[in-house]
């Protein structure tokens, strides 16, 4: 026996505001989304990702004194500095002896946050860690992009990686990539050192589909990020599977990027995974990015269809170019001792 990092409890925090998509579109249709939540204009990263702490430690009874590290990926900080993840660990309660940063990934973020948990924990440095993902990318997506605009949903996870002790690794096979080529198919042209606000007046335009957007909001490619995950996400599959020692046949299911249906669809069959059990249901959230994960698993969770489950495969892929997988065994999940709907705490 050793000690081992699991994912041992998971919870979500999605916003009041709800925004429908025209699902006349057909193209919007094909997305799979009917609607998203959206963070109000005075919710911040940190608010949500609060929220999502709070419904985790009311949900399996977990105290914030348990807490010794904080982990938050999110692009979108609070501020340029500090970090948010120390003002979130002042907010809960989390004692002062415990670590806290944020990392800036999107749609891969989970998976990296496990892998860092995971260092961290069987390194000996930390036993509980508290891994939260927060997005308000609606906050940077024009109104009148319906490119980009049907897409996203705002909203935040919480889950405990936590030491247990077992006899084989509780999180395993880790695959990690990245091209940075592909960092201008999904980005934010102004507002970091690169480009400052002060040095680059906002300029807004619209291209041959209507579609409007300025230098300070997201601009995403959705062609070249389609073709980059039908090309990276069954090499990703392979390699995981092959790492974990594991085969289609072995897994108890899968949990990928929630990135939209029709995409999903596609990677299920192109990775042979079309007799394993696997998520596809973002119909009433959109795409929450490094949050689309853990806020499937917390809907399997509140199922019952996630506990005991021993070979679940998770994969993230989008922005940065990024992407990482792994295996996760939920055998050593805590039972929820309460019913949260996943929005207000």
């Amino acid at each position: 026996m050793s000690t081992c990092a699991a994912i041992r409890a998971v919870a979500s925090y999605l916003p009041e505001a709800v925004e429908k998509n025209d699902t006349e579109n057909p193209i919007v249709r094909k997305l799979g989304i009917e609607e998203r939540h959206i963070a109000g204009k005075d919710e911040a990263a940190s608010d949500l990702a609060i929220g999502a702490a709070k419904n985790l430690f009311a949900a399996y009874g977990i105290q914030p004194e348990d807490i010794d590290f904080v982990l938050l990926c999110t692009q979108h900080s609070d501020y340029q500095s500090p970090t948010t993840a120390c003002y979130v660990q002042s907010e809960l309660g989390i004692p002062k002896t415990a670590g806290a940063l944020d990392y800036g990934l999107g749609c891969s973020g989970y998976v990296y946050g496990l892998g860092l948990a995971k260092g961290l924990i069987e390194a000996g440095l930390a036993k509980n860690v508290l891994l939260l993902t927060s997005s308000v990318y609606e906050k940077y997506v024009n109104p009148k992009d319906m490119n980009t605009r049907p897409l996203f949903g705002d909203g935040a996870t919480a889950s405990l990686v936590a030491a247990v002790e077992s006899d084989h690794p509780l999180l395993d096979g880790f695959v990690f990539g990245s091209d940075g080529s592909g960092y201008d198919k999904l980005y934010l042209p102004v507002g970091g050192s690169r480009n400052m606000p002060r040095d680059n007046p906002e300029v807004f335009e619209t291209d041959a589909q209507g579609n409007r957007r300025s230098n300070y909001e997201v601009h995403m490619d959705g062609a070249a990020i389609t073709f980059f995950s039908m090309r990276t996400v069954p090499p990703l599959v392979k390699d995981v599977l092959g790492k974990a020692g594991l085969t289609p046949d072995g897994l108890d299911g899968c949990v990928f990027h929630q990135a939209n249906h029709y995409m999903l669809e596609k990677l299920r069959t192109r990775c042979g995974l079309d007799d394993v059990p696997f998520f596809n249901d973002i119909k009433k959230t959109g795409n929450i990015v490094s949050g689309s994960i853990p806020l499937g698993l917390d809907t399997l969770a509140k199922e019952g269809r996630l506990a005991g489950r021993h070979h679940v495969l998770l994969a993230g892929f989008g922005v940065g170019l990024s992407w990482g997988g792994c295996v996760a065994d939920f055998g050593e999940m805590m039972t929820r001792s309460t019913e949260d709907d996943g929005e207000n705490a």
